[in-house]
């Protein structure tokens, strides 16, 4: 199998450190590249101990530079916050690198609406209508051409997968969606924050940011794509007291009564083709710990006859699935490679 050299800017997140964790075993994506102002000079295995031994590990830290990645490398993956990812995708570009961002700087097709929801102007607009929606499920042929990748937000891509066939075929009723997701404290990213500590996580279930999740606006963007109108959703966070991991239940009316039965059936044809879709056996619901650690995205349905509505809870590591994990996903196909190379892992149990 073709080795593709590829590099890291930014490496010291949970996004990261996730990328050096799968590119470690990746049959093809090699990592030869990885970088942090902080870091730089250091092997990658001093900041991550768990790289010993595997030759990523020995991968020098370096500072950020566009010629070097260019030099080295064929794709670059952005873990880097958004406003800072906008400039180095528009370098990397210019200098021939493909690229997958992490951040959210290319996921909005409107600047103006980016800059309401992230409170910054977007410095490179013109290259907006060029990012291809890095979710493999609604865009894998155009991935396979793109040079820029706007990977998708965790909440997003656990909403998006859960609601994609209901909304492509009519089933619900469009106007009246909510989205009641629950998230572990990783989603929050690694930095230093009092609401983040143990103390303040451990032993409590809290809601945060609801009506105002800047996950929000792309969540409507795309279901506004597959539904062939303009979508409004209620979307309500939760931080859950676990590592990693995304449940979100979902609630819409149904278009017309319709079987349990017969709406998973039309769901299972719809992701077929999808390694990274399980749709569950009727009567089965997912959990969190299910998918640790993997690509997987697993839903259940209930249909709820006495209110009329059809429940679907889909379940991801936000971490892998919802981040890295679909990165690499979208790197692949940008490479060549089959969707699912080098990521074919099974769940972290218990």
């Amino acid at each position: 199998m073709q080795t593709i050299p590829v590099g890291l800017v930014g490496v010291t997140g949970y996004t990261g450190m996730e990328l050096a964790r799968i590119l470690a075993v990746h049959p093809s994506l090699t990592l030869t590249r990885a970088t942090s102002r902080a870091e730089a000079g250091k092997p990658l295995k001093a900041i991550y101990p768990f790289l010993e031994g595997f030759p990523a590990g020995e991968v020098a830290i370096t500072a950020p530079d566009a010629a070097d990645l260019a030099a080295s490398c064929r794709l670059v993956f952005l873990a880097v916050p958004h406003g800072a990812a906008m400039d180095y995708a528009a370098e990397l570009l210019a200098a021939g690198l493909a690229v997958v961002d992490l951040s959210a700087d290319f996921r909005l097709l409107d600047a103006d609406v980016y800059a309401a929801w992230y409170g910054l102007d977007h410095r490179h607009p013109t290259l907006l209508p060029e990012a291809v929606y890095g979710l493999p499920e609604l865009y894998g042929e155009r991935l396979k051409t793109a040079k820029l990748t706007a990977n998708p937000g965790c909440y997003p891509t656990s909403i998006i997968l859960g609601l994609a066939p209901a909304l492509k075929n009519g089933l619900i009723d469009a106007s009246d969606i909510v989205c009641d997701s629950k998230s572990g404290a990783s989603g929050a990213g690694r930095k230093a924050a009092a609401p983040m500590l143990f103390c303040e996580v451990h032993d409590t279930f809290r809601a945060y940011n609801l009506g105002k999740h800047r996950h929000t606006p792309e969540i409507e963007q795309e279901l506004s794509k597959l539904g062939g109108a303009a979508i409004t959703v209620s979307f309500n966070p939760h931080l859950l007291p676990i590592d990693r991991g995304i449940l979100s239940t979902i609630y819409a009316k149904l278009a017309a009564p319709m079987s349990v039965e017969d709406v998973r059936e039309l769901r299972a044809k719809h992701y077929a083709n999808a390694p990274g879709v399980r749709v569950l056996p009727v009567g089965k619901l997912p959990e969190t710990r299910f998918v640790r650690g993997t690509m997987f995205c697993d839903i259940g349905l209930v249909v709820d006859p006495r209110t009329g509505r059809l429940v679907i809870v889909s379940a991801i590591d936000n971490l892998c699935r919802g981040a890295s994990g679909q990165a690499v996903a979208c790197a692949n196909l940008m490479s060549g490679l089959p969707v699912n190379a080098g990521l074919n892992l099974a769940p972290m149990m218990p």
